[in-house]
């Protein structure tokens, strides 16, 4: 029985190897495939393109056999474009990019035609030619943008190793149901959230997190979907479904990330539609009303050709909606989640940033801060409290006994626990009677408690009713939480703002060591939405507000802000639900990232049409004149489209 279970376990394991590899290697063939055929197409073209322009030159050919020997490679590399001009146009859609190339080079290669007109045919070839060239920069880009993208695509599980009735099965991760046990190997991907029900390992979170520290799971943890087992064999109790599970509702939030458009992407969508039409009416004007005052009309015509390829929108098009891809692929990389190009615009603009306290500046779990003894030492102290804490179910109690782990093996004898409410717990350890709690409970066993200077919550010790110490226990902050606040203000967020349901002295405490100098305390959730709204109408209209919550009970607070935030949203359904930019690790340090990346890819965005609309207007002015050619004008469109596309994935990179 054995011998067979080791046997399916293997072929489970191999079996989702072999699954991925294969998916991997037929996508890479396909996509090598095309842009190995796209080269071949662009040298074939250029060298004959080549052999025509040796022909013309050296050969006294009739216009008509020129014509001819040019439209061979002009057919070769250019059917592509015609076939997409004409299916737009069959489509009601005429001004795209590939309707104005085959007009302006149609017009070229029949300009030659007209009465004291030079031909024009190696003009429209090359134009058909660098116009590929730019489609396989264009492509290039955009897939290294999507690989980004795809690098969270390798979280998705392909398989999952379900145990039915004593054999190991391999099915889609979709066929398993909440409640089964799953055998998840070294090296394989966890493929549905769940609890740990045997076995340790350490989990690489990496995609999800960005985090490159592997996180330790042992029976009882829970584990996530899209991680990778890095070390021991363990079996999952499934929690959720597949469609229900932290994988696959990341992976549907950056596949509709692209769905909410940046203002930027909004006005380029509305700028093409209406631009495109007038464009190509003042080309047919250039082209026509000069013949009124005597001009010659293959001139003018071939002016108007060239206004055509140059006002392609084509750079401003691709580039933009391409930044503002890359910078969310980007933030992704880094565990940083954005639901959509409008809250990279909203991130940029960040004026004030709200924080939620417990488990978003600090841990969320108490824990023991000083030991101060009086008639014991720090390690006798601990001891006791421990051993009388030990049953119960307080979070103080859970805090005291993972001060001292190792008291359940020590052998001391716990009796009589008894709880006394609004006090404390009492108990006999080891014959001595041992009281831990309140003020209130050392006044009752006539113990002289003494204060302590700390802020947390003191927990008292009385041994056979004389004073032994006390413990203090707190809220651990956050290791970054310091540097988050510091980098925040250092890029010129100008509010810095804490909220929290917690006592005014832990509050002010709090807000003291990191630098918050604004704060409220002992709020409840409705509390902390009127505060919100308070902050949203007294900042300014130019400047955004972020609330920045754990996402379980902030959930009304992070709708209303202009963005919300969810720290520690690996797991957290509420977080991935309510909020708009979901920090996929708990440091707060990342809000500062997330604001770099967007101001940054905004940038990128911004240098592109910039730098668009300055060559084509230069380009546009000169062909008007008349001193521009058509290279001048395909290096205004398509070299432009090239440049601008390079620039914006420089997006994809966010390690600023």
């Amino acid at each position: 029985m054995t011998h067979n279970h080791n046997h399916d376990h293997n072929h489970c394991q191999s079996c989702s190897h072999d699954h991925v590899h294969d998916h991997d290697h037929v996508h890479d063939h396909h996509h090598d495939h095309d842009t190995k055929s796209t080269l071949l197409l662009i040298g074939v073209t250029a060298v004959l393109l080549a052999v025509a322009v040796f022909i013309e030159k050296t050969f006294n050919l009739a216009t008509w056999q020129l014509l001819l020997i040019y439209l061979v490679p002009y057919l070769l590399i250019g059917h592509g474009t015609l076939k997409e001009a004409a299916e737009g146009l069959a489509h009601g859609d005429a001004f795209n990019e590939h309707f104005l190339m085959s007009i302006a080079t149609i017009g070229a290669l029949c300009i030659g035609f007209l009465p004291g007109a030079e031909t024009q045919f190696p003009e429209a070839v090359f134009v058909m030619l660098f116009f590929q060239v730019g489609e396989l920069f264009e492509g290039y880009a955009e897939g290294r943008s999507r690989e980004s993208i795809a690098h969270l695509m390798d979280i998705r599980p392909d398989v999952a190793c379900v145990e039915r009735d004593g054999a190991l099965l391999t099915v889609s991760p979709e066929q398993v149901e909440v409640g089964e046990t799953i055998v998840i190997k070294p090296g394989d991907k966890v493929p549905l959230d769940g609890v740990v029900v045997e076995g340790t390992t350490a989990l690489n979170t990496v995609a999800l997190t960005g985090e490159s520290v592997p996180r330790d799971a042992a029976v009882g943890d829970e584990v996530i979907s899209g991680c990778v087992n890095l070390s021991g064999v363990i079996k999952v109790r499934t929690t959720k479904s597949f469609g229900e599970s932290t994988v696959s509702k990341i992976i549907e939030l950056v596949e509709h990330s692209g769905d909410k458009k940046s203002k930027a992407e909004a006005f380029i969508t509305r700028f093409a539609r209406i631009y495109t039409p007038i464009v190509v009416i003042a080309a047919v004007l250039l082209a026509v009303v000069p013949l009124f005052f005597g001009g010659a009309f293959h001139t003018w015509l071939y002016r108007a050709l060239m206004f055509l390829i140059v006002s392609c929108p084509c750079a401003l098009v691709i580039s933009v909606p391409l930044a503002f891809f890359g910078g969310i692929g980007g933030a992704s990389r880094q565990g940083i989640l954005i639901k959509g190009a409008n809250y990279v615009d909203a991130l940029a603009q960040m004026g004030t940033v709200v924080f939620d306290k417990t488990g978003t500046l600090t841990h969320g779990q108490f824990e023991v801060t000083a030991v101060h003894p009086s008639t014991c030492d720090e390690h006798q102290l601990l001891h006791l409290a421990a051993h009388v804490e030990h049953f119960s179910t307080h979070p103080i109690g859970a805090a005291l006994r993972d001060a001292f782990p190792d008291e359940a093996t020590d052998g001391c004898a716990v009796t009589n626990v008894e709880e006394i409410a609004g006090q404390g717990v009492r108990a006999t350890v080891a014959g001595d009677v041992v009281c831990v709690g309140n003020t209130r409970m050392m006044d009752a066993v006539g113990a002289k408690w003494r204060d302590c200077p700390h802020v947390g919550t003191i927990i008292h010790v009385a041994i056979n009713g004389d004073y032994a110490g006390h413990i203090v226990i707190n809220d651990k902050i956050k290791d970054d939480s310091e540097q988050a606040i510091a980098t925040l203000k250092a890029i010129g967020v100008e509010r810095v703002v804490m909220l929290t349901g917690d006592r005014d002295e832990v509050a002010g405490d709090v807000a003291h060591r990191l630098g918050i100098g604004e704060h409220y305390s002992g709020l409840m959730p409705a509390d902390k939405v009127e505060h919100v709204e308070r902050l949203l109408a007294e900042k300014s209209s130019d400047k955004v507000l972020a609330f920045v919550g754990d996402g379980i009970n902030d959930a009304p607070v992070l709708a209303r802000a202009d963005v919300g935030i969810a720290m520690g949203g690996l797991g957290s359904d509420a977080a991935i639900e309510a909020a708009d930019v979901v920090l996929m690790d708990d440091k707060p340090t990342k809000i500062a990232q997330a604001i770099k990346i967007a101001r940054r890819t905004l940038g990128i965005a911004r240098q592109n049409v910039w730098f668009a609309i300055a060559v084509k207007f230069a380009v546009l002015v000169l062909a008007t004149l008349g001193i521009a050619t058509m290279w001048m004008a395909v290096f205004a469109d398509v070299g432009v489209t090239v440049l601008a596309t390079l620039n914006s994935m420089r997006a994809l990179n966010p390690k600023l």
